[in-house]
C-alpha cells in the first residue's frame, strides 16, 4: 500500500536512503553519503514522500520536492524487481503532468528503469559534489 509518510516513521525511510544509497552508488564514497545524512533527515519533512508499506514494513518511498522534482526513490535491495519502484513513480505520475530528476550516469540500473518508464535525457552535467557524471531527466504526461 502506497501512503504519505508518517513523520515518526523517518527512521525507518532513513535507513532504506543509506543503505541503497551505498548499494547504488559503488563509485561514490559511503562517507559522501554518511556526511550527507543529517541534511536529508532534516529535509525529508519538507518533501512530498509516498511511501510503499507492506505488514508494517516500509519496503521503498519516493521523495518529491519543488513541486516535480524527484529528489530520491528507493527500494530496499531484497525487494528489487517486484514493481515496487514502478508503483512508487506511478503513483506520482497521478499527481504531477511532469517529473525531473537527477541520476549518475554510472547508476545503469536506474538509467534503464526511469527510460523504461518514460524519461528522456535533457542534459548531461557532472555533479558539484561528487564531479560524477549525472543525467537530467524530464517525463512529460
Amino acid at each position: 500500500m502506497i501512503t504519505e509518510l508518517d513523520i515518526s516513521r523517518i527512521g525507518d525511510i532513513m535507513k532504506i536512503w543509506i543503505e541503497e544509497n551505498i548499494n547504488a552508488h559503488d563509485f561514490i564514497s559511503e562517507d559522501y553519503w554518511k556526511t550527507n545524512y543529517a541534511f536529508v533527515k532534516k529535509a525529508l519533512p519538507d518533501a512530498t514522500v509516498f511511501v510503499y508499506e507492506d505488514k508494517e514494513e516500509i519496503k521503498g518511498f519516493i521523495g518529491i520536492v519543488e513541486k516535480s522534482y524527484i529528489a530520491g526513490l528507493f527500494v530496499l535491495n531484497k525487494y528489487h524487481s517486484n514493481g515496487i519502484g514502478s508503483d512508487l513513480l506511478e503513483r506520482c505520475k497521478q499527481e504531477y503532468p511532469v517529473l525531473k530528476l537527477d541520476v549518475y550516469a554510472k547508476n545503469l540500473k536506474a538509467v534503464s528503469f526511469y527510460r523504461k518508464h518514460g524519461f528522456k535525457i535533457e542534459e548531461e552535467k557532472e555533479n558539484d559534489e561528487t564531479k560524477e557524471l549525472e543525467y537530467s531527466m524530464i517525463w512529460n504526461l
